[in-house]
């Protein structure tokens, strides 16, 4: 089989600073030991997150330039409207500056407090807005062990999701979501055969079904690649059919847009969409504009057109399997099969010395960039565990990972075989690496604020 080369051409490079392990080991400790808390000149390769880090085409660019300005009706407005409804056959379409803020709207004016969002893994803003409203955000997803293969671990367990809707009240319950991919369970995708059972479920309670649509493309590739029936379908009907499944849509367009800023909200209840709309133009701009640039809703029209090309998403997934690979071979534990935008490392298989409430994702974290220069993202009990407030006690997270996501069109593959490399140094070392516990702890989505000290 021949190399999958990237089917794009660079026309523009930007320089990294190259740093040495004594100044990273200044730059973590004065940031905290937070990766978020870094600055990017002293990150050699950044993996902290593929949302908005993209490098976007000839054509984003040239859209930029074309964008309309005007404050109301701009007709980059209406482009942008056109390519969601044609893809989602939604209604209509809400821009906002980014996913979370779709979801504060949708959420602030849909969800109550004692309501119950199900999902199969809601994301760590997800789950935020749903709390911030006084709901409970609750995880379907099958548990099963990191190395388990199978080709859409990222489904909802229907099973559970059934038993929850027989015995909660409707009235309690505002929608039904599911994640594709599923980011926080290791981006695995969502079957088509999974997305039509809870549509069924829904059917039968009366209830909408929204899609955070964030890496929708990758999803489909997944459905083309592995669901039987789906081989020879066109990556676009894939899509087409997800979406047609729901009632709406929250995304993050800085994903599978490929644009470093924006997102919306899309549905079709009318009721739903006038108050939308309404806290849209409170809090983010007029409904023509959503808090963005004419320019960005080009950008935007313009990326949802291109995810969906199918030379690009072969090459996107095979470069993920390829750093996947390669960890494997240098006997790094990950979580498998690997998923669509990053590679998940199980760190509590690496680190097995260290406790879990001492945080081995977050060992794992710092030790990367001492290292190597790397920054990658800890999804373990940081992100998603609690402090008991009765004994300060860590109550840790399903799973102790560390995310390594991969920016859409920036790295070589000399990239990828860099960070390969120092995982094989790491793996040599990871006996000797020492816990960590919180310093301050940020009291809403604290991984991204908190700061933390080494045990040793």
């Amino acid at each position: 089989m021949r190399t999958i080369i990237e089917p794009f051409r660079m026309k523009m490079v930007e320089p990294i600073r190259m740093t040495t392990r004594e100044e990273r080991e200044q730059r973590i400790r004065e940031a905290g030991y937070n990766a978020f808390a870094l600055r990017t000149d002293g990150v050699l390769i950044d993996l902290l997150t593929d949302s908005g880090t993209g490098t976007m085409s000839s054509e984003q660019w040239a859209g930029m330039i074309r964008g309309d300005e005007g404050y109301a009706g701009a007709r980059s407005f209406y482009r942008f409207q056109d390519v969601v409804r044609e893809l989602t056959g939604l209604k209509h379409v809400i821009p906002t500056h980014q996913g979370r803020a779709a979801e504060r709207i949708l959420f602030s004016v849909a969800v109550r407090p004692g309501d119950v969002v199900p999902n199969n893994t809601h994301f760590d803003t997800t789950r935020a807005n749903i709390e911030f409203q006084g709901a409970e955000a609750v995880d379907l997803v099958p548990e099963l062990p990191t190395d388990t293969i199978a080709p859409f671990k990222g489904d909802m367990d229907i099973a559970r999701l059934a038993h929850l809707l027989a015995h909660t009240p409707r009235a309690r319950i505002p929608m039904v979501m599911i994640t594709l991919t599923n980011n926080a369970a290791g981006g695995q995708p969502v079957s088509m055969a999974n997305i039509r059972a809870v549509r069924e479920l829904c059917d039968h309670y009366g209830l909408p079904l929204f899609i955070d649509a964030c890496r929708f493309a990758e999803n489909a590739w997944f459905i083309k690649e592995r669901e039987e029936g789906y081989a020879h379908v066109p990556l676009r009907t894939i899509a087409r059919e997800i979406f047609g499944y729901a009632d709406g849509v929250t995304m993050s367009a800085k994903k599978d847009a490929i644009v470093n800023i924006g997102g919306f909200l899309a549905l079709n209840d009318d009721r739903l969409a006038d108050k939308a709309r309404t806290m849209l133009i409170l809090t983010e701009g007029f409904p023509t504009y959503g808090g963005l640039a004419g320019r960005d809703l080009e950008a935007m029209a313009q990326g949802l057109d291109e995810v969906l090309d199918e030379s690009y998403m072969r090459y996107r997934i095979a470069s993920t399997a390829y750093l996947g690979d390669s960890l494997e071979a240098a006997g790094v534990p990950i979580l498998k099969p690997t998923g669509g935008h990053a590679i998940y490392v199980d760190a509590a298989r690496l680190l097995p010395h260290i406790p879990r409430e001492h945080l081995p994702g977050k060992a794992l974290e710092v030790e990367l960039y001492v290292e190597g220069g790397i920054r990658a993202c800890e999804i373990g009990t940081v992100m998603f565990g609690r402090t008991d407030p009765d004994t300060g006690r860590q109550i840790p997270a399903r799973q102790e990972l560390v995310r390594l996501a991969i920016p859409r069109r920036v790295y070589t593959q000399s990239h990828i075989d860099y960070v390969a490399e120092v995982f094989g140094e790491l793996v040599e070392r990871a006996p000797m690496f020492c816990g960590y516990a919180f310093e301050t702890e940020a009291p809403v989505l604290r991984h991204f604020t908190s700061t933390f000290r080494p045990l040793v």
